[in-house]
């Protein structure tokens, strides 16, 4: 994806099941409380909203006429045949019965924090959870079809580190709290303890090869944060190296409740730094999305995929 970010992380970038969605209290996705239960043919406020989602985060392509202009009913609140197939895709992706409708458990995963890299980075992705929902929307038949295929992906067009590349250099900008420093050097260590990468602090931060960064709202980099307990961070692809997390967010090292484990949502982005992509393995550290009060380390997925994409032996 070259210059945008790898969508993210997490955690980029969802709540406990009940008839009425509390929501975790976030003001940004209250709209969602009016969608339960909406279905194809349905007109409710919010579905645009959502829509604009399903389209971040790659379940929900743009239309483009013969001329080659943008065909805009996207924008509107019609649940039509598109907006379907994108719910189910939605449900497919995170192991949801695929029914098409906005059901409650939908909407809860829908309002769990992630990560701001998108989940669908490929037609090939995209065919084939479509092509599971037409033969059939049982968890069986997902579990089946889904040990075909990869569970872990990249970017388009593989970026990655050139083979002279394996020692990286990381900073973290002035914006960095001091207190957030270390549960990041360690999930840097992590990465380095089971794969060929090397990493430090980089001496001289105008030449580093990557850059942590924390921010709020727009930041600049045509991708702005939405406030605590939305997006919580983001990446992007070799060899752009930058990495910003949400400042607004609930940060601590640990498992506590209603907070947010920062080495874990380190441990994602970086492999996005590296040029994995987001990954179906509910336990794979580059899973989309997390809950508060959680913490996750490596798994055989994260490290397989980047043994796939460097072809190198690990550790």
């Amino acid at each position: 994806m070259g210059s945008k970010p790898l969508a993210i992380l997490l955690f980029i970038s969802i709540l406990p099941l009940c008839f009425s969605l509390p929501l975790r209290q976030v003001s940004r996705l209250s709209f969602l409380n009016d969608l339960q239960g909406s279905k194809k043919g349905d007109n409710v406020k919010g579905i645009s909203k959502l829509k604009n989602f399903f389209r971040r985060y790659g379940y929900l392509n743009h239309q483009i006429n013969v001329t080659g202009h943008l065909i805009d009913h996207d924008a509107d609140d019609t649940f039509d045949d598109r907006f379907e197939s994108a719910v189910k895709t939605y449900q497919q992706y995170f192991h949801l019965n695929s029914t098409g409708s906005l059901n409650a458990e939908t909407l809860s995963q829908l309002a769990t924090p992630r990560c701001g890299n998108p989940d669908i980075l490929n037609e090939a992705t995209g065919r084939m959870l479509l092509e599971n929902n037409n033969n059939d929307s049982s968890h069986d038949h997902y579990h089946q079809l889904s040990h075909a295929v990869p569970h872990y992906s990249f970017f388009p067009g593989r970026p990655r580190w050139p083979p002279t590349k394996y020692h990286l250099t990381y900073e973290f900008l002035p914006n960095t709290h001091a207190d957030a420093k270390a549960p990041v050097t360690r999930a840097f260590a992590t990465w380095a303890r089971h794969t060929h990468f090397k990493f430090s602090l980089a001496t001289n931060s105008r030449r580093a090869d990557l850059k942590i960064g924390f921010y709020r709202g727009n930041h600049g980099d045509g991708y702005p944060f939405d406030g605590s307990g939305g997006t919580l961070a983001h990446a992007f692809t070799p060899t752009d190296g930058r990495v910003h997390f949400d400042s607004t967010e609930k940060w601590v090292v640990g498992a506590v409740r209603g907070r947010f484990d920062l080495e874990t949502v380190a441990l994602h982005e970086i492999g996005h730094l590296l040029g994995l992509g987001h990954s179906r393995v509910k336990n794979a550290i580059m899973y989309p999305t997390i809950e508060s009060g959680s913490t996750k380390g490596l798994n055989a997925d994260d490290i397989e995929g980047i043994e796939v994409l460097y072809n190198v032996p690990l550790p």
